[in-house]
């Protein structure tokens, strides 16, 4: 084997480096090196707005990837209910109902003093009261209820449970929503029509589609359903017991019971009740008749033992046609809009005495929304001014009538929601 001939290493014969270098030059040349190295900009290790920069976008996307994915579940969890609710033989397919508990929002907490608070004229410690967006409890706290949305009326549920608080109606249809205590709602029927609940608490039915549906309520659960056809006008309109008081038609007088354990709904025999304002305790309804000679508006006790058929009949108060009122919680009083004087008013009305001439006291402005009435005897209710009307049954019966006062808290187009309690 051969080797190169030359050098063995890297080094070659060119001219040699000048050693020769006095100090002045070397001390030039030193000056010359540091002035450069001090011009030239050297990048930092770290660079603080770059990272933060990266940082947020790299949150951003992570951000973006989990919203991506949990609206894909959602929808899938969604399109899985309603294929499931739609592939029930004789079930109409559109997403009416919602059952369960599949949307739970939690709520801020509630704040432990209570803002914007109502006059004390207004009887604070009686009813709840919602205003707008925000429950205001009798004893002074509020929830919030921003998922909610406007509320048409409420009530409070059994043993201290929380509230089951109706929507407004919209182009949807209804809502029902359970309000817990800790100010966590959850959503239990959406796009539902007509929804109606027992005076307890425990029961709700609505329209969907051409059934009617009745349902226990269990915490935040819609439970053991059951239903039945219901012509085309059916809907119901409150409960007797456990049975469901439904107006057959809206432009006709009559209305029926339907007892899901006896099958289903049947036309009753009842021809006459045009509104129903609610039950007593023994389970008779109260409702608006067309009766007398001549034909007027009159009150009527219906036992839902003889198919609706009426047991005391009164027709001594003139009453309006809009159906506004309420029974109070011992069934003997009835607040309901009519006339006294020539003047629209609301009227209370003995029905322990209702004869042709039952004992009628005018009890203040009309009536323009829900009815809640307390086992002590009052009734709240908003008038046409958005003020909250409160009735003192003894007060009435002494002459005193009632007027409204305003509500802090509400803005315009807004009426307070009273929510009674029943008996402990």
């Amino acid at each position: 084997m051969s080797h190169p001939t030359g050098r063995a290493d890297n080094r070659t014969d060119g001219p040699g480096r000048p050693y020769g270098v006095t100090e002045d030059e070397l001390e030039q040349a030193l000056r010359e090196t540091f002035a450069r190295r001090v011009a030239v900009a050297r990048p930092l290790a770290a660079d603080p707005a770059g990272l933060a920069i990266r940082r947020a976008d790299q949150a951003r996307r992570r951000r973006t990837l989990a919203g991506v994915a949990m609206a894909a579940v959602v929808t899938v969890g969604v399109s899985t209910g309603i294929a499931q609710l739609g592939q029930q033989p004789g079930r109409p397919t559109h997403p009416t109902v919602v059952l369960g508990d599949p949307y739970a929002s939690p709520l801020p907490d509630p704040t432990p003093a209570l803002l914007d608070a109502p006059p004390a004229d207004l009887g604070r410690g009686e009813v709840d009261l919602i205003l707008g967006t925000s429950l205001t409890t009798a004893g002074g706290q509020r929830l919030t209820l921003p998922d909610v949305g406007p509320a048409e009326r409420a009530q409070r549920l059994p043993d201290g449970t929380g509230w089951a608080v109706v929507g407004a109606p919209t182009a949807a249809g209804r809502s029902l929503w359970v309000v817990s205590p800790d100010g966590a709602a959850h959503l239990l029927l959406a796009g539902a029509r007509d929804i109606v609940l027992s005076r307890d608490g425990r029961q709700v039915a609505w329209r969907e589609g051409g059934e009617l549906v009745v349902a226990g309520i269990v915490g935040a659960q819609v439970v053991a359903a059951a239903r039945t056809p219901v012509p085309a006008g059916a809907t119901p309109v409150g409960f007797a017991g456990d049975a469901v008081v439904v107006r057959l038609d809206a432009d006709e007088p009559g209305h029926a019971l339907w007892r899901p354990a006896q099958g289903p709904l049947k036309s009753g025999g009842d021809r006459a009740s045009v509104h129903v304002y609610g039950t007593r305790p023994d389970g008779t309804v109260v409702a608006q008749v067309s009766a007398g000679t001549p034909r007027r508006p009159c009150l009527a006790l219906l036992d839902p033992a003889r198919n609706l058929a009426p047991a005391r009949t009164g027709c001594g108060p003139v009453l309006s046609g809009d159906g506004q009122g309420a029974v109070s919680v011992d069934g003997r009083w009835l607040l309901v809009n009519g006339r006294t004087g020539g003047e629209a008013r609301a009227l209370l009305v003995d029905l322990d005495w209702l004869r042709s001439a039952p004992t009628v006291r005018p009890a203040g402005p009309p009536v323009h929304g829900p009815v809640a009435w307390t086992p002590e005897g009052t009734a709240h209710y908003p008038d046409a001014r958005a003020g909250l009307v409160r009735v003192d049954v003894s007060r009435a019966l002494a002459g005193e009538q009632s007027s409204g006062a305003p509500v802090a808290g509400l803005v315009d187009g807004q009426r307070p929601v009273p929510v009674g309690r029943e008996a402990s």
